[in-house]
């Protein structure tokens, strides 16, 4: 343990006495406590990952590593087992709503890709359980990891309780609470980038973010908000640029993954369809749309990471209305896109319903979202 986080620590626990004498649990110390817990590795089995881990706070709260497939899916605690999909970016992740259905009888919200878990407390507590993530074998083995702590156990006692640890359910519970009171900190969503400081009128977008922003907010060119905005107003503040409405827009498999993780080429992600909540066929192959905050750093793309530029992202949804053999070619590899890994239920009367882009215009496109990069992280984008 560092002599830093000792001392944090340390501050954590003092903070928390008061709560001891009337186990009311106070917001500021869960959210200290769950900054504690997304930052410790001895949770996984093998003491080697924590949520920081895929979810890095100094590269956009995504996993940076290469791990042998240029960042498309992490790598487990034992440093073999590798996933199917590409971890999202867990900032601005609290913006999400549980899932449940709208009016529209569309599925939104939820977390994950496929929306599995409700809420934040769903998808905190997913990870340490998951075989080939962080391993652990059951949750009473999280709570003994938990008590084998320096400093855990006392800080669970003071905030929940002298008996917390005779319940393991409502242990791991707690635990889940604390992490989700954490990721709903403006730490993870702070709200700061150009586009929001440019709503303040203290940033001014250059000719090529404006013509972007235009093009973006359109109902006519690129109708990316169909999918991109949440608020009706293009100028609404704490715009999380997503709808969270489950989409199949045909991404192609990515066959580079699927032999690294050995998953094989006629292996089919389903998308929503792995929900368990979810047994409609027509679901199949749909996937949430994610935010595009911080989207110039949270590379590679789509929900396998089978596309490693932004501009890439762009020219794939642009070839659903562009003619002419170049649209039909995936830059980054000089062959074609490929074909969808889920055929069906692709929405093509979203996709289909805006202008074929020219190359100015899908630039100024990158530009605008560029814009929506948090302040401490502008110093990353090029």
């Amino acid at each position: 343990m560092t002599r830093l986080f000792y001392l944090f620590f340390l501050l954590v626990c003092g903070h928390v006495v008061a709560a001891e004498q009337n186990h009311t649990v106070d917001q500021q110390k869960l959210e200290d406590l769950g900054r504690a817990l997304f930052f410790d590795v001895s949770l996984s089995r093998d003491r080697t990952q924590g949520c920081a881990t895929c979810h890095d706070p100094a590269q956009a709260f995504i996993d940076w590593r290469d791990n042998g497939v240029n960042k498309s899916a992490s790598m487990g605690g034992d440093f073999i087992s590798l996933g199917d999909r590409n971890a999202p970016t867990s900032s601005y992740a609290a913006q999400a709503p549980a899932f449940h259905i709208n009016e529209e009888g569309d599925y939104v919200g939820g977390l994950f890709w496929d929306g599995r878990e409700p809420d934040l407390e769903g998808q905190a507590g997913g990870p340490f359980l998951n075989p080939i993530e962080m391993q652990m074998p059951d949750k009473a083995s999280v709570i003994a990891r938990l008590q084998e702590h320096t400093l855990f156990p006392y800080a669970f006692k003071s905030l929940f309780g002298e008996d917390i640890f005779n319940d393991v359910d409502l242990a791991y519970l707690r635990m889940t609470e604390a992490i989700a009171a954490f990721e709903r900190t403006e730490f993870f969503s702070p709200f700061d980038s150009k586009y929001d400081r440019y709503l303040k009128g203290e940033y001014e977008p250059t000719e090529e973010e404006e013509l972007g922003l235009t093009l973006f907010f359109s109902e006519q060119f690129a109708n990316c908000n169909q999918c991109h905005q949440l608020n009706t107003s293009p100028v609404a503040e704490r715009e999380p640029f997503s709808n969270y409405v489950y989409k199949n827009i045909g991404v192609p498999v990515n066959k580079a993954l699927r032999v690294a993780n050995g998953l094989g080429q006629n292996h089919v992600d389903r998308g929503l369809l792995e929900n368990p909540l979810v047994d409609d066929p027509v679901q199949a192959g749909k996937f949430k749309t994610p935010t595009l905050r911080n989207i110039a750093l949270t590379a590679p793309y789509m929900h396998n990471g089978v596309f490693h530029d932004l501009k890439t992202v762009v020219q794939f949804y642009n070839k659903y209305n562009a003619r002419g053999p170049a649209a039909d070619i995936n830059p980054e590899t000089g062959e074609p896109w490929g074909e969808p890994e889920v055929p069906d239920n692709i929405a093509l009367e979203e996709l289909e319903m805006g202008d074929a882009l020219d190359e100015r215009r899908i630039n100024a496109l990158v530009a605008f979202m560029k814009m929506l990069t948090d302040r401490r992280y502008e110093h990353l984008v090029e």
